[in-house]
């Protein structure tokens, strides 16, 4: 099933994800139903709160070497940890919330994540490159925080000016 996607400036997005307790047949739903939605939006990530569940779980999908991206490819994380981030890169973001904008981000280059699966067991990875990108952002949803918070005070003001010119152009 298709989710709404919550958009900025939507309150929501400001909200600090809950701790997933119940990992049931709910739970695989809603991850079903964000990929689906992922897929749809032509994202690589995706968390709950972007589709007004404040819940800390968020999916990727990194496209391969080709360019798809599969649902066998899909990491479905619940209650990630970040641990041992290393490196500084600087990579331009998107974000399904702040749609037609893109802004070059710092971020760490690599880390390990400890998560849970959609069955609640215990998963570690080690990621770097777009990956560890794509994990630090969508983290960030979960704490209530969007990329363009992490901008310089004179780029976001320039965000601000642009995006208010959109919603006019869009009217």
């Amino acid at each position: 099933m298709m989710l709404k996607i919550v958009t900025y400036p939507d309150k929501l997005l400001k909200l600090r994800s809950k701790t997933v307790e119940h990992f049931d047949n709910e739970l695989h739903a809603f991850l079903d139903d964000m990929f689906e939605t992922m897929m749809s939006s032509n994202g690589i990530g995706l968390a709950a709160i972007q589709v007004a569940r404040p819940i800390r779980a968020l999916i990727l999908c990194i496209p391969d070497e080709e360019g798809e991206q599969t649902k066998e490819n899909v990491l479905e994380i619940v209650n990630p940890v970040i641990h041992a981030p290393k490196g500084l890169t600087t990579y331009q973001e998107g974000c399904l919330s702040v749609p037609g904008f893109y802004e070059d981000i710092e971020r760490f280059e690599s880390l390990t994540l400890h998560y849970q699966n959609r069955h609640g067991e215990a998963c570690s990875l080690d990621a770097s490159e777009l990956l560890a990108i794509a994990i630090q952002h969508e983290m960030d949803h979960l704490e209530g925080k969007l990329f363009i918070e992490k901008l310089t005070y004179n780029r976001r003001k320039k965000f601000e000016k642009e995006y208010k010119r959109a919603l006019k152009e869009k009217k």
